[in-house]
């Protein structure tokens, strides 16, 4: 016997469009991992649901091996990125779409010479804002990090491993990449 399906409920005039400008002034660029990620839609606007932030990945950019328990789904739109999924290495280029399992481990990489951009959207949202909660404030989706000395590099780690089990999130052994 099939069932009917759920009405939909109905809409929720709290929630507003958003519209979302890299570039546009105000919008919040944080240096992390030595990339520049710039949030575009935030977990506090979709109800939680999704996030989605702009990453420019300089030559030779990217986060360490980690794994957390939501999804996550790259779009590269300029460059090539080398996308390492439990041990296995893919090479995405600009045009192409990975989707990353939850509690999968994974870390990628841009090995070009040139910067290269990429999409990520997480869900449920979270990412968003460990990000901006690890990371530094800079002027511009392209900005360089900030140049940090070697203690405020350790107090940049730590805080991210501190706050990381409160996003799901866990890092892990470097896998030498």
């Amino acid at each position: 016997m099939t069932q009917e399906p759920a009405p939909l409920p109905p809409d929720d005039p709290t929630r507003e469009l958003v519209v979302a400008d890299p570039d546009a002034p105000g919008a919040t660029h944080i240096a992390l991992a030595g990339d520049t990620y710039t949030m575009l839609v935030t977990g506090a606007q979709t109800a939680g649901r999704y996030c989605l932030i702009d990453m420019h990945v300089p030559a030779g950019g990217g986060p360490p091996l980690h794994r957390h328990d939501f999804e996550e789904m790259f779009t590269v739109l300029d460059g090539e990125i080398e996308f390492v999924f439990r041990g296995t290495t893919t090479t995405a280029h600009a045009g192409t779409t990975v989707n990353i399992p939850a509690n999968a481990p994974h870390h990628f990489r841009n090995r070009s010479a040139a910067p290269a951009r990429m999409l990520c959207m997480c869900t449920p949202a979270g990412q968003d804002e460990y990000f901006e909660r690890c990371g530094d404030k800079v002027g511009s989706r392209t900005a360089p990090p900030p140049r940090l000395g070697r203690d405020d590099l350790d107090e940049r780690r730590r805080r991210a491993l501190d706050l990381a089990p409160r996003y799901a999130t866990e890092m892990l052994p470097d896998d030498g990449m």
